[in-house]
C-alpha cells in the first residue's frame, strides 16, 4: 500500500435492526494527515471507524484505503495496513498474557520469532507498559489495559492508525503519553474523540458528524464550535 489515505464515497450503513447509522458519508483523509472525528454520542463515529478496515461493510457506497476498495475479499490485506484501537480495551485483549496479546498480530503476519519479540518489546516500551509481559490482561487496571491494547496495534507497525477514544479512562500522565505516541506517528491518523484538547493539540482538521451525516469538515476550532452548538 503506497498511499496511506482513507476515502469514503457516499457511504450508507444500515444495521440488521433497521437503524440507519451512516447516511451518505463522504470525505478523504490524505497521506500523513491527523484528523479528529467529532460528534455527540450516537452520531455514528464508531460505526464509521469500523468501516475503515472492513469490520463493517457499507450497505451502499464505497470505502477505499490506500487505493484498495474495502470488501470482504480485501479486508484481510487492508487490516494489515490499518491499525485500529477500540474504545473498550476488553474488545482487543483475549490472550492469557500481555506478551501473547501484543505478539498475536505479528505472529499472524508470519514474522519470525526474533522480529516478533523485538516488536513486542518496543511496542510495550512506547506505551509505558514494559514489565507487564507476563501479567494477565484481565488483571490489569483500566489504564494499563488501554495502554496494552495500544501496544497490540503498534506491534503491527501499521501505515494508518484509526482510534476510538484513545485517551478515555486514562489518567493525565497516561493520556499525555498516548498523545505523544500519536504525535510521533508519521502516517495517517483518524481519531474519534470527545477529548477536545486532544483534537486541538494533534489535529488541524476535524470532521463533525451528526445523525450519520458529515455536518462540518474543516479547521478543528470551527468544528468544535459547531459541536458545542449541537450540544446546547
Amino acid at each position: 500500500m503506497s498511499h496511506h489515505f482513507i476515502q469514503f464515497s457516499d457511504v450508507h450503513y444500515r444495521y440488521s435492526n433497521g437503524t440507519e447509522a451512516l447516511k451518505g458519508v463522504t470525505f478523504r483523509v490524505t497521506h500523513g494527515e491527523k484528523v479528529a472525528l467529532l460528534g455527540l454520542n450516537g452520531a455514528g463515529k464508531s460505526t464509521l471507524l469500523l468501516h475503515t478496515n472492513g469490520l463493517l461493510l457499507p450497505t451502499s457506497g464505497e470505502v477505499n484505503v490506500g487505493g484498495i476498495p474495502v470488501t470482504k475479499k480485501t479486508a484481510p490485506s487492508v487490516r494489515r495496513a490499518v491499525g485500529m484501537l477500540f474504545q473498550n480495551p476488553d474488545d482487543q485483549l483475549f490472550m492469557p498474557t500481555v506478551a501473547e496479546d501484543v505478539a498475536f498480530g505479528p505472529l499472524n503476519m508470519g514474522l519470525e520469532q526474533p522480529e516478533v519479540e523485538r516488536r513486542v518489546k518496543e511496542a510495550l516500551a512506547k506505551v509505558g507498559a514494559s514489565g507487564l509481559e507476563n501479567r494477565s490482561p484481565f488483571q490489569l487496571s483500566g489504564g494499563q489495559k488501554k495502554s496494552v491494547a495500544f501496544a497490540t496495534v503498534l506491534s503491527m507497525e501499521p501505515e494508518i492508525l484509526v482510534m476510538d477514544e484513545p485517551t478515555a479512562s486514562l489518567d493525565m500522565r497516561a493520556a499525555r503519553q498516548v498523545t505523544e505516541i500519536i504525535r510521533a506517528f508519521d502516517h495517517t491518523c483518524l481519531i474519534a474523540t470527545h477529548d477536545l484538547e486532544l483534537a486541538r493539540d494533534l489535529c488541524p482538521r476535524s470532521i463533525l458528524i451528526a445523525d450519520g451525516r458529515v455536518l462540518a469538515d474543516g479547521p478543528t476550532e470551527e468544528c468544535i464550535t459547531r459541536l458545542r452548538e449541537l450540544a446546547d
